[in-house]
């Protein structure tokens, strides 16, 4: 717990954090307004694409997937985070995105994406196959 507290704090003091340790990170539970499926909305800059697409899966439990795809899929597992007031999501790789949402879109490493019903199909077949080998999503 205090090594929890400590490492809160640091993130809380250093603004843009470096994550260390992925197994550290606490995950949050997702507030209704975020949990779901998210994907972007036309192209995006910060995509290699145009027609890429960039998806984002959150659990009410505050498990994520990011799940980008244009001449293949590559889906990185995370945990939904909270800092002060702020949403993060932290991935497997150590990255750290900040979470906004307003109204029905969200920003998300500097991309605008929109919440969808269910994630593209070949979301849907990456986040079938981390399941079965064991993530929480």
């Amino acid at each position: 717990m205090k090594k929890q507290l400590i490492f809160g704090a640091a993130l809380l003091l250093s603004g843009c954090a470096q994550i260390d340790n992925y197994a550290s990170v606490v995950r949050h539970p997702a507030p209704a307004s975020l949990a779901g499926n998210w994907q972007s909305v036309g192209p995006q800059s910060e995509l290699v694409s145009p027609e890429a697409i960039a998806s984002l899966i959150v659990t009410p439990e505050g498990d994520t997937l990011d799940c980008r795809q244009w001449q293949r899929v590559i889906a990185v597992p995370g945990k939904l985070t909270l800092r002060g007031d702020d949403y993060y999501n932290v991935t497997e790789q150590r990255d750290s995105y900040q979470l906004e949402r307003e109204g029905q879109t969200l920003e998300y490493d500097g991309m605008t994406l929109r919440r969808v019903d269910k994630p593209t199909a070949e979301c849907a077949d990456a986040l079938a196959k981390k399941k079965q080998v064991g993530t929480k999503l």
